[in-house]
C-alpha cells in the first residue's frame, strides 16, 4: 500500500469511528468498528476488545473472529496475558513473535494453536483512568511499527472519549450502566448469532456481519435487532431478504 492509500485508509477509518458516535450510540458497533477498521489499518488478522465493567473486572465485548475471541476469553481466566498487562499498566504491549520464550505461556499456547503470531494491545484510557483494552493478533511474526502503534493509539482514544464524554461522567452512574448494558447486549447477540447461523448452516462470524448489516439498513442498534431475532420477533428469513446474495456465501 502506498503513503497516499494507507492516509486514506486511515483518515476513513477515524471518520468510521467518529461517525458511530451520535448521541444516543450503539456501543456494540463502535467497539467493533474500532477494532475492525485498526486491524485492518495494521494488517493484522484479527482483534478483540475488553472493557471494565461495575465489578472492576476485564469483561470481553467484542471481537472479529471466534479465534480471536477464544484467546482473549483464554487470557481472562488465566488472568495473564499481554492484554491483561496492558491493563493493569495502562501501557501498550506489543509481541513480534508469541512463539519466542514467554512469561504467558498459557496466552502462548492458545495463540499459536488458533494460528496467532504477534499480538499489540492497546489501552483504553483517559487523564489516567483505563477502561479497558484493543487487542490486535498477527498472522505473521513481525514487528508493530512506531507509527502504527500510534495510530492505534489514537482510534482507541478517539472511542475512549465517546465512552466516557462529559455527559456520562457528569450523570456518574450512567457509564457503569451503560457498559453492563453493553455486556447484555454481547449475550443476546451471541445467542443471535447462534440462531442464524444454525438456521443458515453459517459460521458465527458470518452470522454476525448479516446481524450488523440488518441493523445498520434499518437503522436500529444490533442489540435491538438481536433480541427480536432471539425472540423470533424477526425471522431469520428477514434479515437474509434485506442482504445482497453475495453476503450469504
Amino acid at each position: 500500500m502506498d503513503g497516499t492509500s494507507r492516509e486514506a485508509q486511515i483518515n476513513a477509518a477515524f471518520v468510521a469511528v467518529a461517525d458511530t458516535l451520535t448521541t444516543d450510540y450503539d456501543m456494540v458497533d463502535l467497539l467493533h468498528t474500532l477494532v475492525q477498521e485498526c486491524a485492518g489499518i495494521l494488517g493484522m488478522k484479527a482483534g478483540g476488545l475488553m472493557l471494565v465493567g461495575g465489578d472492576g473486572e476485564l469483561q470481553l465485548m467484542t471481537s472479529t473472529s471466534e479465534a480471536a475471541g477464544f484467546v482473549e476469553v483464554m487470557q481472562l481466566n488465566a488472568a495473564a496475558g499481554p492484554c491483561i498487562d496492558c491493563f493493569r499498566t495502562g501501557v501498550a504491549v506489543s509481541v513480534k513473535d508469541i512463539a519466542a520464550p514467554s512469561r504467558w505461556p498459557a496466552f502462548q499456547k492458545a495463540a499459536l494453536d488458533q494460528g496467532f503470531h504477534s499480538v499489540l494491545a492497546t489501552p483504553m484510557k483517559l487523564r489516567g483512568k483505563i477502561i479497558g483494552t484493543m487487542n490486535l493478533f498477527g498472522a505473521t511474526p513481525e514487528e508493530v511499527t512506531g507509527r502504527d502503534a500510534a495510530v492505534a493509539q489514537a482510534l482507541a482514544d478517539v472511542a475512549t472519549i465517546g465512552i466516557l464524554q462529559e455527559r456520562i461522567i457528569r450523570e456518574g452512574h450512567l457509564m457503569e450502566e451503560q457498559l453492563h448494558r453493553a455486556l447484555d447486549s454481547r449475550i443476546l447477540i451471541e445467542q443471535a448469532k447462534g440462531v442464524i447461523a444454525n438456521e443458515l448452516t453459517l459460521s458465527m462470524d458470518d452470522a454476525f456481519q448479516l446481524l450488523r448489516k440488518f441493523a445498520r439498513d434499518h437503522n436500529l442498534t444490533i442489540r435491538s435487532v438481536a433480541e427480536s431475532v432471539s425472540n423470533r420477533q424477526v425471522s431469520v428469513n428477514q434479515i437474509v431478504a434485506t442482504t445482497p446474495a453475495q453476503n450469504r456465501g
